[in-house]
């Protein structure tokens, strides 16, 4: 079995040029945890941001400003400054057990997949290796 199996296609992306709050209110609205950014204008995939950093992201904000100012930073936090801009990255054929292992030994919660030209085709989270476990374990009952 490969990536393209079991991946999510077409997964919900940010721009390079949004906010933290426009990450936010996205994640929210499209019940998302994890959102591979691109450029603004090449359409390129340039890093990634996932929920577990933008919750620190938050949190340290608060602590640090208080709640009256959180929503006021969170507007102007550019999100190019706290994504992951050296993310692993995967091709369609990328073997599952490959992508398994690298999932344990990093602790990640997904891989975006990528084509040739830098452009999003999917994404590869923890869940879609649970929804697998589901799968096989329903076929052999």
């Amino acid at each position: 079995m490969n990536v393209s199996e079991i991946m999510t296609h077409n997964p919900v992306c940010i721009s390079d040029q949004a906010s933290l709050k426009d990450a936010h209110l996205l994640m929210q609205t499209r019940n998302v945890r994890h959102l591979p950014v691109i450029s603004e204008t090449t359409g390129e995939f340039v890093g990634l941001l996932t929920h577990k950093k933008m919750i620190a992201t938050v949190l340290t904000t608060l602590n640090k400003y208080g709640q009256g100012a959180l929503d006021r930073k969170e507007r102007y936090q550019p999100i190019a400054e706290i994504m992951e801009n050296d993310a692993q990255i995967l091709g369609l054929d990328e073997p599952l057990t490959i992508v398994v292992q690298y999932f344990i030994d990093n602790k990640l919660g997904c891989l975006p997949v990528l084509d040739e030209d830098n452009k999003v085709l999917g994404i590869v989270t923890s869940s879609d290796f649970v929804k697998l476990c589901q799968r096989l374990l329903l076929v052999k009952g």
